[in-house]
């Protein structure tokens, strides 16, 4: 017996001697990819932070430090694939799309957008990320990220108080065709259409659907020609990152992306909404990503 176990012993040391130690994360080399300094803890987790000095910002009237809360951060750990990525960069609402947009196309996740503060000036939110793949991948994708923010900045110093464009008047809105378009019967209240289109899940144990508010639902106001889109859109997790990308694609803004329950199964997300243009159009455009959600 004691042999068997000298034995397994023996075995086990020479058979993790021969398996290569993966290397430790590259810290120089995710600091040169993110053009920002990086730091490594004791666990071996990677971070990088830029700090939002540019934009002065009042909370509840209190001129407020950036070392309160308004650090952008990115942290990098190594995993069996090369690396994971999650973070949380501080953006005013002019610089959302930008930096959507560019996370995307550096590869990475949208995983939550909302605020942490009230009475905020002007009104800071916060954009959660995440990502797999190669560590310098995923850096670059953060830089790309955060330079989006800067670009925004330094063509406009003070941050928008809206995203532009002309403003939809109440009008007459065809609520069949935007039914039609969309699939649903269109209801209308004091000159708000309204569609909704519900899903099914459980809720600690319970059924519960569209009349519980697990529905996907857009109102539409102003008119055929120049109308306003606000709503929501559920989802699950594996369907929000193509459905934020649909949205976007369709120049949708996306104005929040959060969670309304606790024990949902599955586990359901939230992203809420905004956009003009033609109520047949939008109409297209949220029936394009409810689409991609159900998939």
């Amino acid at each position: 017996m004691r042999q068997t176990v000298v034995s397994l012993t023996v075995f086990l040391m020479l058979t993790s001697a021969s398996i290569p130690a993966r290397a430790a994360l590259d810290a120089d080399a995710i600091s040169s990819a993110a053009g920002a300094a990086a730091t490594t803890a004791a666990d071996g987790v990677v971070r990088i932070g830029w700090s939002r000095d540019d934009v002065a910002v009042q909370v509840d009237g209190m001129p407020f430090r950036p070392q309160a809360g308004l650090g952008s951060w990115a942290a990098f750990k190594e995993t069996p694939e090369g690396a994971m990525v999650m973070g949380d960069t501080v953006v005013f609402q002019d610089e959302v799309d930008a930096a959507m947009d560019a996370a995307f196309e550096g590869g990475l996740e949208i995983t939550a957008l909302h605020n942490h503060f009230f009475y905020d000036d002007p009104k800071v939110y916060f954009m959660h990320i995440g990502g797999r793949g190669a560590a310098v991948e995923l850096a670059r994708g953060v830089k790309a990220m955060w330079d989006a923010v800067k670009d925004v900045r330094r063509a406009n110093a003070v941050p928008a108080k809206r995203f532009g464009g002309r403003i939809p008047e109440y009008g007459v809105l065809d609520i069949a065709e935007i039914g039609r378009i969309i699939g649903v019967q269109c209801t209308i209240n004091n000159g708000v259409a309204k569609a909704s289109v519900p899903r099914e899940g459980t809720m600690n144990g319970t059924t519960v659907g569209g009349s519980m508010g697990l529905s996907s639902w857009a109102a539409f106001s102003g008119s055929d020609d120049l109308a306003a889109m606000d709503g929501d859109i559920i989802m699950t997790a594996d369907e929000v990152q193509s459905t934020l990308k649909r949205l976007r694609k369709a120049g949708v803004h996306i104005v929040a992306l959060h969670n309304h329950m606790i024990g949902d199964e599955p586990a359901f997300f939230f992203t809420h909404f905004w956009a003009t243009g033609p109520a047949a159009e939008l109409a297209r455009a949220f029936k394009a990503a409810v689409e991609v959600a159900a998939e």
